[in-house]
């Protein structure tokens, strides 16, 4: 044969060969790319502007493709705290979904718990380096970021207090905004706040004499801390599209677990966060299961907040919500079952 004729039969098989990947790559695009016929729009709220790492499963279902995959057009939007008066409005009048907690359902808000992003509590109460117990914030100014009164921040800073048997009147409550809690308190312009674990990794930095009180999970180990709500009325109208919604999170959440260098990048540009600060909180995060894996919920640790609640005054005894009425459970089996069904990661199983 010569040279001429092999050059040709090179190129030939180089270029069948080329084909060849062409189309198994347009085979595999076309078994992945979903059948689509229009994207389903949703909003998906979260807690904090900018989020804190625990609350980026959306930002991660959405960048990996998750949400794409079932038809979905996720618009993430941000709330100053989970309880604020935006976020629950959104959550009554079903233009998203956003966390809800037993308070607001106790309270009258025709919302039910779809799926618990994440069950237990992440934060950490951070003190002044004056502030070395509870007792010792006393007429201190305490942070009430994410809803003022009542909100988040508010009601762990009352649970810290009543520990030494002082009350809210004992302190100064002071509000701001999320992105304020961390500057707010290496300036001396608070005393006690609920961190996150990446927030207490920087606050520690600039200011190394700062106190880490308590872990909150370890003062309330049955709290509810995250649990994502939609309309009832929402439920009954669309529960293909809440159901795929939450499905998509939960694929997130275990890509979470499993693959760290693939989604800090993600949490990074969603958190505004340094790298070295959010890899100690996927650490703390993984490590103590606060992203749930599946439905995110018991009936303990639900039925615990509610009577909690009660307890503080937050709910009247009589207007206390049961386990059914606070979760639509089925829904959030559902989910999972889509999602590819239970699984546990670790030590991980909620």
């Amino acid at each position: 044969m010569t040279k001429l004729h092999l050059k040709k039969s090179y190129a030939a098989a180089v270029a069948l060969a080329s084909c060849s990947l062409i189309s198994l790559h347009n085979q595999a695009s076309a078994q992945n790319a979903p059948a689509c016929t229009a994207m389903r729009k949703i909003n998906i709220g979260v807690s904090v502007s900018p989020p804190n790492v625990v609350h980026t499963s959306p930002y991660v279902a959405k960048e990996l493709g998750y949400f794409a995959k079932r038809c979905i057009d996720a618009n993430i939007l941000q709330f100053e705290g989970g309880q604020s008066a935006t976020s629950a409005a959104a959550a009554s009048q079903g233009s998203a979904i956003v966390s809800v907690n037993d308070v607001a359902i106790g309270r009258g808000l025709k919302v039910k718990q779809i799926w618990a992003l994440a069950p237990r509590m992440p934060q950490a109460y951070v003190t002044s380096p004056d502030v070395k117990t509870a007792a010792d914030l006393k007429g201190k100014r305490l942070s009430a970021t994410g809803g003022g009164v009542g909100g988040f921040n508010w009601r762990m800073g009352r649970e810290v207090l009543r520990t030494a048997k002082l009350s809210v009147d004992d302190a100064q409550f002071i509000s701001a905004a999320t992105a304020g809690r961390v500057p707010g308190l290496i300036a001396g312009q608070i005393d006690g706040v609920a961190l996150h674990p990446e927030d207490v990794f920087l606050a520690k930095k600039q200011k190394q004499t700062l106190n880490l009180l308590v872990q909150l999970v370890d003062l309330m180990p049955l709290y509810m801390f995250n649990a994502y709500g939609a309309s009832t009325e929402w439920i009954g109208r669309d529960r293909a599209l809440l159901r795929d919604t939450i499905a998509a999170m939960i694929e997130a959440n275990r890509t979470i677990y499993k693959e760290r260098d693939k989604v800090v990048p993600i949490m990074m540009k969603a958190t505004e966060k340094p790298q070295d600060a959010v890899e100690y909180a996927w650490d703390v995060l993984t490590k103590n299961c606060v992203w749930s894996v599946n439905e995110g919920f018991t009936r303990e640790r639900t039925d615990w907040s509610a009577q909690n609640s009660v307890d503080t005054g937050d709910i009247e005894k009589d207007k206390k919500p049961s386990f059914e009425q606070v979760v639509e459970l089925s829904l959030a089996k559902e989910a999972v079952d889509l999602a590819g069904g239970r699984v546990t990661i670790g030590k991980c199983t909620e």
